[in-house]
């Protein structure tokens, strides 16, 4: 009787120790199963994650290698946007405004605004110790600031470096008005940089002493004509655009945000429709 309680507990023992390993043993399977499972999804996201991370740089590597850094400076002298080549087959228009700013600046800015459209604001120095505010609005609309001398007197007698001089001034009144969002180096020239038939080569002195000091400069291939007097009327800019914009596939447009130039502010819808109805996107130059 004591041998038979004996296998009795014996194999009692036997089968609880058989019940523990086999309940290790799915112990054991269950987190080895999880483990495996845990161990491929990280796999899998860090996969995911490089390839976000190696397109992610490629996209940015791209980006950089079209749009130049913000600091880096372009190189002095003329900027010509017409003589460039471009490689999209996309036909281009750049507005730019004179003279300014001015009380026409703001329905200007409304109106670019309305039309997502940015262009280049060359100021006069002067003018913006007149109206900071309306230099810092056009800053903050996202406009491209110019300087367009501090007197605009292009005056041949004075020579280059009062004209540098008279760059420098404007470029000063800039900076102390919008700080270090003013970094620009372009420049237009009262009356442009060209010249003129009567007196070929006068003005070669003027742009290199600009070129010297660092400065770019841009004159226009198109234009309304709106200064050809006080206020000319709307269908006479809008006649003058049209016939100066034929046959171009860049232009640069010169209008005037002079404080006179209220029929400039009355043709700007016009004038964007029509270089729109010509196949034409807008940009601006920096």
């Amino acid at each position: 009787m004591l041998n038979l309680d004996k296998t009795k507990n014996k194999n009692i023992l036997t089968n609880r120790i058989k019940i523990i390993i086999l309940f290790s043993l799915i112990i054991l399977i269950i987190l080895t199963a999880i483990f495996i499972v845990f161990t491929k999804n990280k796999h899998n996201d860090n996969i995911k994650r490089s390839h976000h991370e190696r397109h992610k740089n490629s996209i940015i590597s791209k980006r950089e290698s079209i749009v130049p850094p913000k600091n880096v400076k372009m190189t002095p002298g003329e900027v010509a946007p017409w003589n460039v080549k471009r490689t999209d087959g996309r036909k281009m228009a750049y507005l730019t405004f004179d003279d300014g700013p001015s009380i026409n600046t703001t329905s200007i800015l409304q109106i670019l605004d309305k039309n997502k459209i940015k262009a280049n604001f060359f100021i006069i120095g002067s003018n913006a110790e007149r109206y900071p505010d309306l230099v810092m609005k056009e800053a903050d609309d996202g406009e491209i600031i110019g300087n367009h001398t501090y007197s605009h007197q292009l005056n041949y007698k004075e020579g280059p470096e009062n004209f540098v001089k008279d760059l420098n001034k404007c470029d000063g009144i800039l900076k102390s008005i919008l700080g270090n969002r003013y970094t620009s180096e372009l420049v237009r020239f009262p009356g442009g940089s060209f010249d003129g038939k009567m007196h070929p080569g006068r003005l070669a002195s003027f742009r290199d002493a600009a070129t010297k000091a660092g400065y770019r400069y841009i004159d226009w291939n198109d234009e309304t004509n709106d200064s050809e007097s006080l206020d000319p009327s709307v269908p006479y800019l809008l006649d003058q655009l049209k016939k100066n914009t034929v046959g171009k596939n860049v232009v640069v447009v010169l209008m005037h945000d002079a404080g006179a130039k209220k029929n400039t502010v009355q043709a700007l819808q016009q004038v964007i429709d029509y270089l729109k109805s010509q196949g034409f996107s807008f940009d601006t130059v920096e």
